[in-house]
């Protein structure tokens, strides 16, 4: 690996940064009294410009609350700046109907666009994180000559170009299947926040000074996506095996990017890459080649933790396992204590798939939602001076309230009792006897006719209240709000092919 490592760069993150209790700041269940207040204001505002319809009676809100605390954490609480954002997606969203695109979209397009961007590993981090892996050098140009060649004549049009209309499938699946089935999964600190973001692991190695310059476009795309429209998902980015010249064209990749993302970035010397994602990430979640004990490379499908594994009750036919980890999947909720349907979508020859999948135990749903619940109801009292609840008592409430499941899971063991090569477990090993033995949609719902949008992430639930840890905090004075909110609109630009710049660095 090389140690071209930029001097403005600070190396490794602050080691309180792998602390699930720092992640937690202004996330759902740990709000202040003062981010509440911007909260409601913020549903007020998107409830009277018709962009937000709350919950009533038995009807779900549009729109959870751990989604809209995204769009206020982008905007530094401010709740008009907030709507500004949040107007704008849901306005594109409708112009290039996201929902019908991930319901329709061919899978080997989607499995293309997946080849050519960071890829789930399967795992999480000690956090409860998804793990995402980039080998930048993987894509040469031939590879993605031919991706950009395929994307011209992808049948899925729409007003954005075809590339981009492939990545935000990308996108709609971490937030629509990978974060959902990581909040719902027990045991992980804090259960009553769902997980909302993502860490990615970037390897830059054997990446040529040419080979960067050509997908300047192709992250370009990716990170103006995710700032004007999936704010607030990624955690941070840890770059890995920088070339010797990588300081010298550093200060014109960070323009390529919005400083929101420049600032979650992290290069790290070959010194420094296994002490900080140990930090983060348990050895057995790490990749080999980086030092950990996980054998997973850029291409694999994702290697399942035994943890997720024991959750998951998988369609036993040849190909259920992989079209469920590479292939557009939604979750489908019946209930609070209902089983949640893992139905696989997208089309094959043309044929759209609503087909279930999977079943996630209902066992996992519960622990979830129940500490949901029981965060909100702890809110509602008022405690002077009380000591902030730990992740260990609130996870075992939540498995003493489940006791009347009778359901018992085989995955109490750290990872590390699990060869980090092995397959998933069979079933009748990992999980209890008595699971059905065909996969069934949840009770009451029929896969076809659920809204992909309206799915909520399971354990967001509607807290309205969360208890503030160690008591009221002191009033922070709110800045005054913008006069005027502009509409922005997101474009997609394609730099000069030979500029000046290459020249003289080359």
């Amino acid at each position: 690996m090389g140690d071209g490592v930029p001097k403005d760069q600070q190396g490794p993150p602050p080691a309180e940064a792998a602390i699930a209790e720092t992640r937690l700041k202004g996330h759902l269940g740990h709000l202040t009294p003062e981010e509440e207040k911007a909260l409601e204001q913020f549903k007020n505002i998107s409830i009277k410009e018709g962009f937000y319809t709350p919950a009533k009676d038995e009807a779900r809100a549009s729109h959870d609350d751990g989604t809209l605390i995204r769009y206020l954490r982008a905007r530094k609480f401010v709740p008009q700046d907030a709507f500004a954002q949040f107007k704008d997606t849901e306005l594109w969203r409708k112009e290039n109907r996201l929902d019908a695109l991930y319901e329709k979209i061919d899978i080997h397009d989607y499995q293309e666009a997946r080849s050519v961007y960071p890829q789930w590993t399967g795992r999480r981090d000690k956090r409860g994180i998804p793990v995402y892996l980039y080998e930048v050098g993987k894509l040469d140009s031939k590879k993605m000559i031919a991706y950009t060649s395929s994307t011209s004549k992808s049948k899925v049009k729409g007003p954005s170009p075809s590339r981009m209309l492939r990545l935000f499938a990308l996108y709609e699946n971490l937030t629509r299947f990978v974060m959902p089935l990581c909040s719902a999964v027990p045991g992980r600190p804090n259960p009553e926040t769902p997980v909302d973001q993502s860490n990615n692991i970037v390897d830059i190695s054997k990446v040529g000074l040419k080979q960067f310059w050509n997908l300047r476009s192709h992250m370009q795309d990716a990170s103006q996506l995710a700032t004007a429209h999936y704010p607030e998902t990624l955690d941070r980015i840890f770059i890995i095996g920088a070339p010797s010249f990588f300081p010298t064209v550093w200060g014109w990749i960070k323009k390529w990017f919005d400083p929101i993302t420049t600032s979650k970035i992290f290069i790290l010397s070959s010194q420094e890459v296994l002490p900080t994602l140990t930090s983060f990430i348990n050895i057995e979640d790490i990749p080999k080649k980086y030092g950990g004990k996980l054998d997973f490379e850029c291409g694999q499908l994702p290697v399942l933790d035994p943890q997720v594994r024991a959750c998951l009750d998988i369609l036993p036919s040849p190909d259920a396992e992989t079209y469920f980890l590479s292939a557009p999947v939604r979750w489908v909720e019946a209930g609070e204590d209902g089983e949640m349907t893992a139905v696989s979508v997208g089309s094959i020859d043309g044929k759209e798939r609503k087909e279930p999948i999977a079943t996630l135990h209902s066992l996992a749903v519960r622990v979830a939602t129940h500490s949901s619940h029981l965060q909100r109801q702890r809110s509602e009292i008022v405690v002077p001076n009380s000591r902030p609840v730990t992740s260990h008592n609130q996870a075992t409430s939540s498995m003493q309230a489940s006791k009347d499941s009778q359901i018992v899971l085989s995955n109490h063991a750290r990872p590390s009792d699990h060869p980090a090569t092995a397959q998933p477990a069979p079933l009748t090993q990992s999980a209890p006897s008595n699971l059905p033995e065909t996969i069934q949609p949840a009770p009451g719902v029929n896969p076809s006719s659920v809204s992909l949008h309206s799915q909520p992430i399971p354990a967001s639930g509607p807290l309205q209240h969360p208890l503030a840890n160690g008591g009221p905090p002191e009033r922070i004075a709110m800045p005054p709000p913008p006069t005027q909110i502009q509409r922005t609109k997101t474009e997609y630009v394609t730099p000069a092919e030979d500029p000046a710049e290459i020249k003289q660095l080359a």
